[in-house]
């Protein structure tokens, strides 16, 4: 993307909870960023290093669940959970990543839905982490580090300079040696191995990556929140959001996950407020469908859907050109 284009997201990102008085559009722009963290998170590990981890959910429980447990055992700021969240999921992550990583395609998908249904189930049952009730915060703001506003303005801005500094990373991590390791492995292991690519140590940093900013959008969650139990942590549900969101805008790809995050909230919160309590089920019929869709038209998300529609539109651009300057030549040399 040019300048200009960075230029005017960052003028829409910034200025977009200012120009609407509705606490609706705000608490929707909070969401937006949020999810898109999270997604963000998971394209690192399924984007470009081409594991589909189905069990990110994991890492946005622990870092969901650990904030409360602080304010729950030492009645401390819930800010204080969230280093604990990050080094939790990393922990998590190598015990998953160092066993799991020997599988590939839907084997390890299959691997990371099995650990983290088992890991739900566990909390679901331990009354140390709330059960099934699960686990809140303080209700009403002791001090700043609380992270309780009554606007949902503080909490956008706050997602959204997470996410800022996620796409840096992501960014710097295109355009290092790692990301060409990543983009080599997602081409294809054995032959990246071939080529002298550390492909288990790759793999397993980035997941620790992955793990530590998906574990803070849990975190982040649990701020705007202050409430978490076993299926708004580790439902499964969480995991795919993630993928769809990613895989729709174009997993991979820098922004990818932000354009998914753009179309697909806003599409989950208007059919919850049209249908009721039964929107949340047509929301994930509708995600079933664009995951269909996705998989046999385009694989590749709605960037690459318009990186192909500007490729044609410049080819038929050019094949005029050129068939314009042949006719100029033919009637100069019949002039001649």
């Amino acid at each position: 993307m040019k300048r200009t284009g960075w230029i005017v997201l960052a003028l829409v990102l910034v200025l977009f909870p200012l120009s609407f008085d509705d606490p609706y559009y705000e608490q929707l722009g909070s969401l937006v960023l949020l999810a898109a963290i999270s997604a963000s998170a998971w394209n690192l590990i399924g984007g470009y290093a081409g594991q589909v981890s189905v069990g990110n959910a994991i890492f946005f429980g622990a870092g969901a669940y650990m904030p409360l447990l602080f304010y729950k055992l030492w009645m401390v700021s819930p800010l204080f959970g969230f280093p604990a969240g990050i080094a939790v999921s990393i922990v998590i992550a190598v015990i998953i990543g160092i066993p799991t990583f020997r599988l590939s395609g839907h084997y390890f998908s299959m691997a990371t839905i099995a650990v983290a249904e088992l890991i739900r189930i566990v909390v679901s049952n331990w009354d140390f982490l709330g059960a099934s009730i699960g686990l809140t915060g303080p209700a009403v703001a002791r001090d700043w580090s609380d992270l309780i506003f009554r606007s949902s303005t503080p909490y956008y801005y706050m997602f959204l300079a997470v996410l800022v500094l996620l796409l840096f990373i992501t960014y710097r991590i295109e355009r290092s040696r790692f990301g060409y390791y990543l983009r080599a492995i997602r081409s294809g292991e054995r032959a990246a191995r071939s080529l002298g690519v550390p492909v288990s140590r790759c793999k397993l940093y980035i997941f620790m990556l992955s793990a530590t900013f998906t574990s803070l959008a849990g975190s982040l969650y649990v701020a705007k929140f202050g409430f978490v139990d076993p299926a708004s942590g580790f439902g499964t549900l969480i995991s795919v959001n993630m993928v769809i969101i990613a895989a729709f805008g174009g997993a991979g790809r820098l922004l990818g996950p932000l354009l998914g995050a753009v179309i697909l909230i806003p599409l989950q919160s208007e059919a919850n407020s049209f249908f009721g309590g039964g929107g949340t089920g047509l929301t994930y019929i509708i995600y079933g469908a664009i995951i269909m869709l996705i998989a046999r038209y385009e694989p590749g998300g709605l960037l690459e859907m318009w990186d192909r529609f500007r490729e044609r539109r410049a080819s038929r651009r050019n094949k005029a050109l050129e068939q314009a300057q042949a006719a100029s030549t033919a009637q100069n040399s019949s002039a001649g």
